[in-house]
């Protein structure tokens, strides 16, 4: 893990999301009854009727992988929803105006709102992340390391 959670690796943490997302299995009866139909699939074009077309593969991310998206997803908590779907719409690629016009501000104001949004993220990470080094040193022994280097061993990095 990092010593400091920069917005900038938030972003990429929650573009991971987004594609995390978009890999996992959609399975059959979990869309809305309105959007299915009860006919089958049928082939189009001849040449897909009988298995002459590109095989798809669908990766299937790792439980690593969902936990990371689902702390994503619990950081989009600690927002307010509008900026909440102002960080989201930006990992999924969104362009600004785009994001602006579905939120009803202008470009430069979404970005305020996304800017300030991942530095609010950032710093509720670090003072988790101080909080809980303070309460590591807590549990040792006051002045005392858990791990004593060997005296030559510090010789040789100096």
């Amino acid at each position: 893990m990092t010593d400091q959670f920069t917005p900038a690796w938030i972003e990429e943490r929650f573009e991971q999301a987004v594609r995390t997302l978009r890999q996992l299995p959609n399975p059959r009866g979990s869309t809305p009854r309105g959007y299915t139909s009860s006919w089958p699939d049928y082939a189009n074009d001849p040449g897909q009727s009988y298995g002459y077309h590109d095989a798809r593969v669908r990766m299937v991310p790792s439980p690593k992988e969902i936990g990371a998206m689902e702390e994503c997803f619990e950081w989009l908590g600690w927002l307010e929803p509008g900026d909440a779907r102002i960080v989201w719409l930006r990992a999924e690629g969104r362009r600004w105006r785009q994001i602006g016009i579905r939120m009803g501000c202008v470009r430069q104001t979404a970005w305020r709102r996304w800017a300030a949004a991942l530095i609010t993220i950032s710093k509720r990470l670090n003072k988790k992340h101080k909080a809980g080094e303070a309460r590591s040193r807590a549990k040792n022994a006051p002045g005392e390391s858990v791990v004593k280097p060997a005296p030559d061993v510090v010789r040789t990095l100096l």
